[in-house]
């Protein structure tokens, strides 16, 4: 399958992340390929989203990926130990960004495993840890562009909008009224989601929040 294009990615965060949904992320390392079809994401639109690193538009060393075109490696660390990968999406110096929040497993299963030292498959990357850790996603990944051969999304299923669900998103009850935007994109009855649905609902309008 082909690679998603660079223009894929640069419109809003809101327009990429429900279309992320049914995508495969794919990552091609020593140990093998690995890739997982995308169920779960969220979208941080940025410099007016209190719950996104660039609110306000701060812009650090470590935010500074998100400032550039859309279809680069958006990673950091939670505690020195958790990896978080986001896709960065939108025009230049518009910081937004899609954090993807959970894979269906496909290829690799046995070199995911290994990597997260489970013979789970339903937990085997339904989580942002789970998931970087199970395709070999480091911090070393920061910046990659989409378009190269160590990491890139290619196209999956088209998942009707009838079948996404939206919901708040998960853990930024520091992010006061955004705390509560629809933001949160899922394929509605996937069994490899990181959580229950919160207060999701059907839509066939993905920007009504």
């Amino acid at each position: 399958m082909d690679k998603l294009p660079l223009a894929f990615y640069q419109r809003s965060a809101l327009e990429v992340a429900p279309q992320l949904l049914g995508k495969i992320l794919v990552t091609e390392t020593g140990e093998g390929k690995t890739s997982g079809k995308i169920v779960e994401v969220e979208a941080y639109t940025g410099i007016n989203d209190p719950a996104s690193h660039t609110y306000k538009g701060k812009r650090t060393p470590r935010t500074e990926i998100i400032y550039q075109e859309g279809g680069r490696v958006y990673v950091y660390s939670i505690y020195g130990i958790h990896i978080c990968f986001n896709v960065v999406v939108n025009k230049k110096d518009i910081p937004e960004c899609v954090f993807i929040r959970a894979l269906q497993p496909g290829e690799g299963i046995e070199i995911m495993q290994k990597r997260r030292k489970t013979d789970s498959l339903k937990g085997l990357t339904s989580g942002p840890a789970r998931l970087t850790q199970a395709l070999g996603i480091e911090m070393g990944f920061y910046g990659e562009s989409l378009a190269g051969d160590r990491i890139y999304i290619v196209e999956g299923n088209s998942i009707p909008v009838e079948k996404v669900g939206r919901s708040a998103r998960v853990n930024i009850d520091y992010a006061g009224e955004a705390k509560a935007w629809l933001y949160r994109y899922y394929i509605l009855g996937n069994p490899f989601l990181s959580a229950a649905p919160r207060s999701g609902s059907r839509s066939s309008s993905y920007h009504n929040y």
